[in-house]
């Protein structure tokens, strides 16, 4: 499937990690439900995806407020990461925006701007063989207020000394393309695994 771009030029792209560079999502998925059967906790493929870019820490949070649980978020997301980490071998890259990496790696710098984990980023970067294509990564920790807001992107703009208005953004989530829009930048949505397919 060919990605539409909207019209350039840009000075710099700025890829969402899960869901957009890496089709991770089921293989989270995968580890989400693993912990959370643990701890007696519900959670659906609907609201992962609808959750998507969310910090795993606000995660765990907002099921514990939902569900009246008392899960742990560090404990938690230190297991779920963990059983993320058993599988990522399995890991396989998104085609077109590995194609746009390949196209582009070298005319214009590149961000990782993600709400997962440094680690988590960096091990599915690593298992896809592309980590050295990226500039500066900026992860769930790096900033105070995540995905919808603009913060995580404009941080990115500012490493790598780009103008918001220059830069286009990848994103898989509504969350994601509001961030971008909120920050002034041009973004491509990119379809989830099951609107992929036919």
């Amino acid at each position: 499937m060919k990605l539409e771009l909207p019209d350039g030029p840009f000075k710099a792209y700025l890829f969402d990690c899960d869901g957009t560079i890496v089709d991770s999502m089921p293989l989270h998925y995968v580890a989400w439900k693993r912990v959370f059967l643990e701890h007696g906790c519900e959670f659906s493929e609907e609201l992962h995806y609808a959750w998507g870019g969310m910090p795993t820490d606000e995660i765990i949070a907002k099921l514990n407020e939902q569900q009246g649980l008392d899960m742990a978020p560090a404990e938690v997301s230190r297991q779920k990461e963990e059983y993320y980490y058993e599988i990522v071998h399995q890991l396989q890259g998104v085609p077109e925006v590995l194609e746009q990496i390949e196209l582009n790696h070298g005319k214009i710098p590149f961000a990782v701007v993600s709400g997962g984990t440094r680690d988590s980023v960096t091990r599915s970067l690593t298992a896809m063989g592309i980590l050295d294509k990226f500039e500066t990564l900026v992860c769930a920790g790096d900033y105070v207020r995540s995905k919808p807001d603009p913060e995580p992107f404009l941080m990115a703009a500012e490493r790598l000394g780009v103008a918001p208005g220059d830069c286009l953004v990848f994103e898989d989530t509504a969350m994601g393309i509001q961030a971008a829009t909120a920050a002034g930048m041009a973004s491509v949505k990119i379809l989830q695994p099951w609107e992929r397919v036919g």
